[in-house]
């Protein structure tokens, strides 16, 4: 069973079937559900592009509203969702967090 509070410790890249990419925060239940919806045609690929990231206020921040607003998938997914990063605190700390591991 799913915790219903997910803790985000590494980050993904995702590459989407029309070839385009963006980073997510993810753990490694996130990254197997990834994996699946690569399987299963959703999404093209998917690769952790950082592990054990610190757990600070910005990623707090984001691992809040990603909580508060996203249902966790099953690891049997029927598609991908791609979590939107509105403008102002999620965003910020968002961008943060790729700075803070020299991702972006």
């Amino acid at each position: 069973m799913l915790a219903e509070y997910q803790t985000f410790d590494l980050i993904q890249e995702i590459d989407r079937n029309d070839g385009t990419s963006y980073y997510e925060l993810g753990n490694i239940y996130m990254n197997g559900v990834a994996e699946r919806c690569a399987l299963d045609g959703y999404i093209k690929q998917v690769r952790i592009v950082q592990l054990n990231i610190p757990h600070g206020t910005a990623v707090r921040v984001y691992e809040e509203y990603i909580n508060e607003n996203y249902e966790f998938p099953s690891l049997h997914p029927d598609h991908w969702e791609e979590w939107a990063k509105p403008e102002g605190p999620v965003l910020d700390a968002y961008n943060e967090i790729l700075r803070a591991n020299h991702i972006a």
